[in-house]
This record gives structure tokens, C-alpha cells and sequence, in this order.
């Protein structure tokens, strides 16, 4: 948490307004504390403090188009999903009105536990025993997600199952495409390749699409339960085994490439966690799934990755942001890239 960024301040006299009209607040002259998480890269996430009560608000990124920041669909989807998953924060209250802050977002309920952030991990000092622990009921959590019955909670219209791997190639490589910077040789190989080697037949489940140890809350720190999942922007209708993919793009170990530990920095890298392929055989043994094509699974979530780290710093080489958390990656995008080459010329995801 911190202050707010310049420039992402909120309207406070048209927000306290929504708020009040919204039956959230009393009274919409009260005093009130705003601040600002730090985690994540994408939706801008707010902490508001006021009468006694604390709600998150979420956002779109300022100079975002609007393809992978629907306010109203990640709104949508965690009402739905609560009703049979209640690891989601409850929702409050969405606007698209742009009057109140130009933009459309949400409010939801503030979730008390751990994020297990690497900097949590670290100020915590977590030990290789816990994070057995850490790793095996984060695993629990996603296979419960995918196994959760999307029709019976009404997110049937999320999306289009059917051809889902053959689009998510297709519309992740021409995202990179209109975002590139710079010529990344490794990027148009790992995009052809996906293309020839993609599965043709799967599975169908509700996908998270970003489910990492920061995306989820611990109860405590026994860290057996987790008690809400968050991020739910990317979250729709499709092959499971492309949500573990970009899960364990996300997976960095020590063995990984320093400059990988550092743009993705996570406690994964730390004693104790499983490692990759130790993960895909712990997710086949508790979802009862076969794990095919397992390279072409991991090469996809690096390449996604690749390309939301470079949709990023598109905006802040246009002027868009001036985070400069954002400044050097385009050289993350391209070393994900060269990372997914090499896992498709090895045949290895560790």
C-alpha cells in the first residue's frame, strides 16, 4: 500500500456522491482515507477507508483501451462465481456512468488476510516447510476453480469454449503484434510454433487466466486456507490447462534467469516451493487431469506474459503512464520470448 500516484488521484466529492447514492456511506461530506495498492501492473486498485468501513475500488489503467479491463464483466463474473465459490470478495456496487470518475470500476469488499507478495515473503521470513503447505492449498484453490459448474452459476455467456486455444493464439499474437517496440526475433518463432503445435481437442472450464500466490488471500499464516482469489479481469470460458500454462509462467525458480527473478519477482523462487514440473504433477494427481502437451502450455503463458509486460510498456513509451516500474519491459517481453523458444527447443519446462 501507498499514497496515491500522481496523476490516479480519485474525485472525491463524485465518488463520495456514487458512494452515498449507493447506500455504502451515511453521508457524503464524511472524512475518508485513500490509498493505493502497489501490487499488480494492470487495473489501478484503491483502498477506501470511511465511517468505520473499508472497500477496494477497481479501475481501468489511465490510457488503457478497453480490451482486458472491463469493469463490468470482472464484475459480473465474481457476482456469479461467489454464489458457488465463495473464495471472492463480495460485490458492492458498479458504474459506467464516466461523470463520477471518467471511467467505469467497481466496489467490493475488503478481504482481511495475507497476500503473499516476494516482499511479504520475505518480511515473514516463511519457511520451506510453510511453503509445501503454501503450495499445496494454492494448488487446491485452482483445481477447485476449474472444477466449479460455470452453467449452474450463470456465466454460461462468459465466453466461447469451443475454439478457445486456436483464438488465444491467434488474438495474443496479434496483441503483441500492435503493441511491439522493438524487432524480438525469438517472438514471431514462439508465435508460429504455437500455431502449427496447438492442441486441437480439450477440456472446457472456467479459466482464472492469472492465478499466482499475489492473487490470492491466506486466512493466515498456517497458510491451509485460502479464503479469496482476486484479479479476475482476464477470467472466462476455456481450456484449463492454458490457465496452469500461464500459472507456471508465472513460477519462477532459482534456477531461472536472474533478470526473470527480478521482472517477476515472486516467493516461488524461494526453499521449499515444488518446482514446475513438480506443480503439473501435482495439479494431474488432485484434478484427476492428463497433462499433454505440457511445453506448448508453458510456452503460451510465457508468451502472454511477454505480451502484457509489452502492452504495458507501449503506454509508457507513448507518455500513457509514468510509472517507472514500467520502463524496462520491453526487455522482460523479449527475454519471455527468448525463454519460451528455448522451452519449446529443449522440450523442457524447468
Amino acid at each position: 500500500m501507498q499514497n496515491v500516484r500522481k496523476g490516479e488521484e480519485l474525485n472525491e466529492k463524485t465518488l463520495k456522491s456514487f458512494l452515498h447514492k449507493q447506500g455504502l456511506i451515511d453521508n457524503d461530506q464524511s472524512s475518508w482515507q485513500v490509498e493505493q495498492y502497489t501490487h499488480g501492473y494492470s487495473n489501478l486498485t484503491y483502498l477506501l477507508k470511511i465511517e468505520n468501513k473499508e472497500y477496494v475500488l477497481r479501475r481501468p489503467p489511465f490510457g488503457a483501451i478497453k480490451r482486458g479491463h472491463d469493469m463490468g464483466r470482472e464484475f459480473k463474473v465474481q457476482s456469479g462465481v461467489y454464489k458457488a465459490f465463495p473464495k471472492v470478495p463480495k460485490m458492492y456496487a458498479f458504474t459506467d456512468d464516466k461523470s463520477v470518475l471518467g471511467c467505469p470500476f467497481y466496489i467490493m469488499e475488503k478481504v482481511d488476510g495475507i497476500i503473499l507478495s516476494a516482499r511479504e515473503a520475505k518480511k515473514r521470513n516463511v519457511s520451506a516447510n510453510d511453503f509445501k503447505t503454501i503450495a499445496d492449498s494454492w494448488l487446491n484453490t485452482f483445481v477447485e476453480l476449474h472444477k466449479l459448474d460455470y452453467k449452474a452459476v450463470g456465466l454460461e455467456d462468459l465466453g466461447r469454449p469451443e475454439g478457445y486455444v486456436e483464438r488465444q493464439v491467434l488474438n495474443w499474437g496479434k496483441q503483441y503484434l500492435n503493441a511491439a517496440t522493438d524487432d524480438v526475433p525469438s517472438a514471431e518463432k514462439v508465435m508460429k510454433w504455437m500455431e502449427e503445435h496447438q492442441p486441437k481437442d480439450y477440456r472446457y472450464s472456467l479459466v482464472h487466466n492469472d492465478f499466482k500466490y499475489d492473487n490470492v488471500v491466506f486466512k493466515d499464516d498456517s497458510w491451509k486456507e485460502v479464503i479469496a482469489v482476486l484479479d479476475w479481469e482476464m477470467a472466462t470460458l476455456g481450456d484449463p490447462l492454458m490457465d496452469l500454462g500461464t500459472s507456471l509462467g508465472y513460477w519462477t525458480m532459482s534456477s531461472d534467469h536472474e533478470f526473470v527473478q527480478q521482472g517477476i519477482p515472486s516467493p516461488t523462487i524461494m526453499e521449499g516451493n515444488p518446482s514446475r514440473s513438480e506443480i503439473v504433477e501435482l495439479y494431474a494427481q488432485k484434478s484427476g487431469k492428463d497433462v499433454d502437451h505440457l511445453v506448448f502450455y508453458y510456452a503460451f503463458g510465457l508468451f502472454k506474459i511477454a505480451v502484457i509486460a509489452q502492452q504495458i510498456y507501449y503506454r509508457y513509451d507513448k507518455g500513457l503512464t509514468t510509472d517507472p516500474r514500467f520502463a524496462q519491459l520491453n526487455k522482460a517481453a523479449e527475454l519471455l520470448c527468448n525463454l519460451a523458444w528455448q522451452a519449446i527447443q529443449t522440450k523442457k519446462i524447468d
